[in-house]
């Protein structure tokens, strides 16, 4: 039996950092494909993290790919001459070429989930997703990559709670914890090459979510109170953070919570007016049914009672909905 002697993690955030320091397995992972600062801002990586001095301060060959779609001929030929045993990829948004999985002794391991589960939610920003709908568990999957989006066979599950006080941070903390203790349960399994290989199920029709980019975070005040707290939740850091205008001023909302479903006298006024400031500068803010609470936000000019947010004249992107009302749809 072959000993796993080359083991590599693709990774670019600050996740892959996590993973690398806390894993817990006796295999050292000798080699890191991760980007350069400059590849990381270009793509607009969110959590983009320089891991190149740390991983060679801990003696793991580091190789910076050209490109994160790991197509540029170069990027493939290095990868290929690396003969890794296993790979495990956290913190790379982006599929594995053919060319290089196929130069894997055992093969390329990565963690996706959803709220419905593999082969449901496939594609992008399932945890984002997932809290815009307000789905309460989240399946992290750890599987085996094959070329397709997402589609490879499962090796393991967890399934983990998503709390009304999750975030885009906290459920990337739980999604990361999840994928290392999926690990550390069968890497015995997966160095003899010997894990368990569960095909998704071909009944279910695959659905997909769409990619969010950061003007996806732009608040559209049309929305009920409970949806944007939600959805304030589901973009705040690591990502660029929901964000609207008071007149021609970006205001970038990092925390709110619902304040009550009561209007305390303020139904008169339209959502999006800032109908009260605090000692603290705290906000409320008039939606439909209820009033926002404000605690954290980033503006160049105060906020002043009495003001309309709204979206300066910007267009806000309405995803298309499932029969279901969720996100993620089937190919067309």
């Amino acid at each position: 039996m072959a000993i796993c002697e080359r083991i590599g993690v693709f990774g670019c955030k600050a996740t892959t950092r996590f993973l690398l320091e806390n894993l817990d397995i006796p295999y050292p992972v000798r080699y890191l494909i991760t980007l350069t600062p400059e590849a990381g801002a270009k793509h607009d990586v969110a959590d983009y993290c320089d891991l190149k001095p740390w991983a060679e301060a801990r003696e793991m060959e580091v190789y910076q790919a050209r490109y994160y779609s790991l197509k540029h001929p170069d990027d493939i030929a290095h990868l290929n001459r690396l003969q890794l045993d296993i790979a495990f990829v956290i913190g790379w948004q982006r599929l594995i070429p053919a060319e290089v999985l196929s130069s894997l002794r055992i093969g390329a391991f990565g963690m996706h989930g959803s709220a419905a589960n593999l082969p449901r939610g496939r594609g992008r920003s399932p945890m984002n997703w997932s809290l815009i709908e307000g789905r309460q568990a989240f399946y992290t999957n750890l599987f085996l990559y094959d070329p397709g989006v997402d589609s490879g066979d499962v090796v393991d599950t967890f399934k983990f709670q998503i709390t009304p006080h999750d975030t885009a941070e906290t459920l990337h903390f739980k999604n990361t914890l999840a994928m290392k203790y999926l690990i550390e349960r069968n890497i015995e399994a997966i160095v003899r090459n010997e894990f368990r290989r569960m095909p998704q199920d071909t009944s279910l029709r695959p659905t997909y979510y769409p990619k969010r980019t950061s003007d996806d975070g732009l608040i559209d005040w049309e929305l009920d109170v409970a949806a944007l707290e939600r959805f304030i939740r589901a973009v705040t850091r690591p990502f660029a953070g929901a964000f609207t205008f008071a007149g021609s001023e970006v205001v970038r909302i990092w925390r709110a919570q619902v304040f009550d479903v009561n209007d305390f006298g303020y139904e008169r006024a339209l959502p999006g007016t800032v109908v009260a400031i605090f000692e603290r500068g705290h906000f409320l803010v008039k939606c439909f049914g209820g009033l926002l609470l404000v605690t954290e936000y980033e503006s160049n000019a105060p906020i002043q009672k009495g003001v309309k947010l709204d979206n300066n004249g910007r267009e806000i992107r309405h995803f298309p909905r499932n029969p279901q009302g969720f996100f993620d749809l089937s190919e067309a």
